[in-house]
């Protein structure tokens, strides 16, 4: 493992940098890595953020936006940059298997690693770790890296706090999420005052929904949830025949499952998806209801104890069933 030292002695000089994050990736996963493309680009480093997938039209907004470059969509312009990378920046994600294909490119690269992120059980891959599960999102541990660690705070420029900013907003659920202790309020007002604009970020976010999006959301709520009472579990289940009907994209999904959760009462809230290759789950708990263990256990997934996801390559009702018939295994945290 390299130790801090020896990081900042190879940042000193212009590196060839690759900055990549999970598939599909969030506001948290591009704002952190185009946050921190910003501040290496500033230091004279030759960088490149590759993400495996593209993303939801609502984060292409952000400075730098134009300059990242989607892996399925040029494939051997970006293995060429992993093979000849000096250094990979690896942003909100803990398991080569989250940038599916990109895995093994960067597993073979003889670049030194860099892992900045805030999920469970990282895997090995590494030469640095700036790694705590307690984080709000892995921007807040990008800042901390550029501030704290590197001591450069002062090369925070407008750009650089408004990506950060992203990160942190969306992947704290505006702020409202355990994560959000006082040093995560005392860092995003940092990044207001070094020039991100707090509101007009939250509307460019939230607020251009599409009318697919929103009737979508309608469909969802009205004829797809699910209230299993005994339980204390909201489920919605789309097919494929749905996101078809209301001509889904990259993002139209996200955020819907909170919705089943805010019911009064709800202590765990699914989404289940089933897209062209594999079914998708998004779990979100309250309390100490541990959702990843459940998509760790039968869904090849894992994430936060009160935010996780995972997937299976059953049918869309086989998954259906399964789910149902693990509640019994956790009624008693379900109802306590």
């Amino acid at each position: 493992m390299l130790n801090l030292a020896e990081l900042k002695e190879l940042l000193a000089q212009p590196q060839k940098i690759v900055i990549t994050t999970h598939h599909k990736p969030d506001g948290d996963a591009l704002g952190s890595s185009l946050g921190l493309y910003h501040y290496l680009k500033q230091k004279q480093h030759q960088v490149q953020v590759i993400t495996p997938t593209d993303y939801p039209d609502f984060l292409q907004w952000m400075p730098g936006n134009d300059d990242v470059m989607i892996y399925t969509e040029k494939k051997e312009q970006s293995a060429a940059l992993i093979e000849q990378a000096d250094l990979i920046f690896c942003l909100d994600f803990n398991s080569l298997s989250r940038i599916n294909e990109m895995g093994e490119l960067v597993q073979l690269s003889s670049a030194k690693k860099i892992m900045v992120d805030h999920h469970l059980d990282p895997e090995n891959f590494d030469d640095f770790r700036h790694w705590r599960t307690s984080a709000s999102s892995a921007a807040q541990l990008v800042y901390e890296f550029i501030a704290e660690l590197l001591g450069d705070k002062n090369s925070i420029t407008a750009d650089i706090a408004t990506c950060l900013y992203t990160g942190i907003m969306t992947d704290s659920g505006s702020f409202r999420f355990p994560t959000t202790t006082s040093t995560v309020h005392r860092i995003a007002a940092d990044l207001i005052d070094l020039g991100a604009d707090n509101a007009t970020i939250h509307e460019l976010v939230y607020d251009h929904a599409s009318e697919n999006r929103l009737r979508f959301l309608g469909f969802c709520l009205s004829e797809k949830l699910e209230i299993l009472h005994e339980y204390n579990t909201a489920l919605i289940t789309v097919s494929k025949a749905d996101l078809n009907r209301f001509n889904i994209n990259t993002g139209d999904t996200e955020g819907i499952v909170n919705y089943a959760l805010s019911i009064e009462g709800i202590r765990l809230a699914a989404f289940i998806i089933e897209r062209p290759d594999k079914i998708k789950l998004s779990l979100r708990s309250s309390g100490t209801f541990p959702a990843n263990e459940i998509c760790k256990k039968y869904f090849h997934g894992g994430g936060h104890r009160n935010a996780a996801g995972g997937q299976s390559e059953s049918t869309l009702e086989e998954v259906i069933h399964q789910f149902k018939t693990l509640l019994p295994e956790y009624k008693n945290l379900l109802t306590q």
